[in-house]
């Protein structure tokens, strides 16, 4: 996601909320016209409704959940997709990794790899 992008969510954000990750879905079986991005933050993982024709223009905050709910797993047939507070959501595949990120930063950051660049 582009640094404009960014900040048009953290302008959705509660202040001083930082954003860890920030990827676009859609909702399984609107045929990819409902779409959503799903951004995790310190405290939270917010899904952000996008402006009608434009799929990376934030628009509104549509739900939150705690940051301690898990992403994953990927579901896959049909393209991989994640439940999040009881709706599927479909994922490009180019996210997938993001996803699993996300759920190891929160439930297993002893996995993550060090930064190589920790002074930058």
């Amino acid at each position: 996601m582009t640094a404009a992008i960014r900040q048009r969510c953290r302008e959705l954000l509660p202040a001083g909320e930082n954003i860890h990750y920030v990827f676009p879905v859609s909702l399984v079986g609107s045929g990819g016209v409902a779409n959503f991005m799903i951004l995790v933050s310190d405290r939270f993982i917010t899904v952000l409704a996008t402006k009608v024709f434009s799929r990376y223009e934030p628009a509104a905050v549509w739900a939150t959940h705690p940051r301690d709910t898990r992403l994953g797993p990927i579901e896959f047939g049909g393209g991989p997709r994640i439940r999040l507070g009881g709706t599927v959501f479909e994922v490009d595949e180019e996210y997938v990794a993001v996803v699993g990120a996300a759920d190891t930063e929160a439930f297993s950051p002893g996995d993550l790899p060090r930064d190589p660049l920790p002074d930058l």
